[in-house]
């Protein structure tokens, strides 16, 4: 039975009609499904710039399929800009204000289905736990891919543009080069143009059945993103009429499909986490370790940026997600009788996808000449990080490596080190007290990465953190080092010089200290001081739980 008939009933009194009819109901809309629509349009970031326009073409789809939408706001927070500054420490902080937002605004007003528009990366993991918390009909649309920036005859990124920083710190380009880096790297609206962390998340809840087929990798400035929006708000009220919840699709199959397709994708390390908190709060049993068992099986397969050499604009004219499904689904990597939003099984929706990819492009490869022939997100475990970590293992030569530890208390002092130049070949780079509890918030090291990889360091150092990385990240980095260092992970007792190994192939990341000398260090360790006690980032610290569980704050 729909909400909607709850809220007849208390609609009925004339204040609740009143209310109403003030913003626009008339005497035949109360018997309608109401439907929220999330809109997360700003103007903070170019990934969420052109969303409004999105919102009002499927408000009008909406009530010309017979629902009353009622529009209302989300925050962002854009990761280009915070990122490598305190502020930074909020970006993850917002995939819970975003979830939290969704839900209050939808259960306050007894709304009977949503409709999320979002374009930045933590809008559609905190859609997405909206949505597994209240558990109405829902759909997602994603604002978009941006159009890659041109210069020279070469596609860039916005981590073209953090790149540069490092090749300039190196003398590698002048300043010149710099500056046209930075004026020519984002033309435009939409999110980051590679297989960064948005892209990864939209393709992974498009595999989940939550928004329509090909809307992942569409452009953010195309008429079709526009149609494919319109066409989400009536798939959503035939939805509410069908009774199909996101918890009927937000199964344990549909997330191994999702990991499935992230690891054929050459997706973010973030994918890890999101898709851990969604499935703690849909209530589906996934943990860490299935990342690891599915990466043994599946094969990276798209040629895509950070680690490759195409967009995803790229991806989508050789035939989008569905294209990567359909490889997979012959080959048995992924599950065919999960359900989508639309009420078709994956085998259905991708009955006339072709199983052999487009012969005149090389983006999509077939499984039988892959990229990697395993996962490129690996899962590492040791007395570094008992409870695992997720290294990014794309576009480099060496998967292992055994050097000498060296340790940074922020993200900022490593920064400042490396663009000194004083990040030798061989070193374990260690940025800690950056976890979710201890940063607080669990930043993102992409500044640090990619002045690495600017200086030709890429694959000759690690870099370890109990924080984050950017989907824009590649080379041999870990992150999610779990238990963290802020709660007493073995991580907190590194010195300068210790000697680590970090190796993906056995999946191992050790400190090579032996266990007597680390109790002696544990006896001397203190426990830090909060450096938040107030605010929402000292409510946040409070409530998170370890990197290694989601990093969810309300469980």
């Amino acid at each position: 039975m729909l909400r909607s008939s709850a809220i007849t009933k208390g609609i009925q009194r004339s204040p609740n009609r009143a209310m109403l009819r003030a913003v626009g109901f008339e005497d035949g809309d109360f018997n309608k499904p109401i439907i929220g629509i999330a809109n997360g349009f700003s103007t903070i970031t170019p990934c969420n710039v052109g969303l409004n326009h999105l919102a009002i073409r499927s408000e009008k789809a909406a009530k010309l399929a017979g629902a009353m939408p009622q529009m209302f706001g989300t925050i962002t927070v854009s990761d280009g800009i915070s990122m490598g500054t305190e502020g930074m420490k909020y970006s993850l902080v917002s995939r819970e204000v975003i979830a939290d937002s969704i839900e209050t605004a939808c259960n306050a007003q007894s709304m009977d289905g949503v409709l999320a528009i979002g374009g930045c990366d933590k809008n559609m993991p905190g859609a997405m736990l909206a949505m597994a918390r209240m558990n109405i009909p829902a759909i997602f649309v994603y604002g978009g891919t941006i159009k890659p920036g041109k210069l020279g005859g070469c596609d860039l990124t916005v981590v073209s543009a953090f790149e540069a920083v490092g090749q300039h710190a190196s003398g590698k380009i002048n300043e010149d080069r710099l500056l046209a880096v930075e004026k020519n790297a984002i033309p435009g609206a939409g999110s980051c143009g590679g297989m960064f962390t948005a892209n990864t998340m939209s393709a992974a809840i498009e595999t989940m059945g939550l928004s329509l087929p090909y809307s992942s990798t569409m452009a953010a400035e195309d008429e079709e993103k526009a149609e494919s929006a319109a066409r989400s708000a009536e798939v959503l009220v035939k939805a509410i009429k069908s009774e199909i919840r996101p918890l009927d699709l937000l199964t344990k199959d549909a997330f191994e499909n999702a990991i499935s397709v992230i690891m054929a994708v050459g997706g973010s390390t973030n994918a890890v986490l999101h898709l851990l908190a969604i499935a703690r709060t849909a209530g589906v049993e996934l943990s860490i370790d299935d990342f690891e068992r599915i990466r043994q099986k599946v094969p990276v397969i798209c040629d895509l940026k950070p680690s490759g050499k195409y967009v995803t604009v790229d991806l989508h004219k050789a035939g989008g997600i569905p294209q990567v499904m359909k490889l997979l689904l012959d080959a048995g990597l992924i599950h065919g009788n999960c359900k989508t939003i639309e009420g078709k099984t994956i085998k259905e929706v991708l009955k006339n996808v072709p199983s052999i990819p487009p012969k005149e492009q090389d983006i999509i490869r077939p499984l039988s000449h892959p990229i990697y022939k395993k996962g490129h997100l690996a899962i590492l475990k040791g007395n570094l990080a008992n409870e695992g970590c997720v290294a990014k293992i794309s576009g480099i030569k060496n998967t292992s490596l055994t050097g000498p530890a060296r340790v940074f208390e922020s993200e900022e002092i490593c920064l400042a080190a490396i663009l000194a130049n004083k990040i030798n070949e061989g070193d374990v780079i260690v940025v800690r007290y950056e976890g979710p509890v201890g940063g607080p918030g669990m930043r993102e090291m992409l500044a640090p990465t990619s002045a690495i990889v600017g200086q030709g360091l890429g694959d000759k150092v690690a870099l370890i953190t109990d924080g984050r990385f950017s989907g824009g990240t590649y080379g041999l980095v870990v992150g999610h080092v779990a238990p963290e260092a802020a709660v007493g992970g073995n991580i907190a007792l590194v010195k300068e010089g210790d000697s680590i190994t970090v190796d993906a192939d056995k999946r191992l990341i050790q400190l090579n200290v032996d266990s007597d000398e680390l109790a002696m260090r544990r006896q001397d360790w203190e426990k830090p001081k909060p450096r938040y006690t107030s605010g929402i980032l000292g409510k946040y610290a409070r409530l998170v739980s370890s990197s290694s569980k989601g990093a969810v704050t309300d469980q």
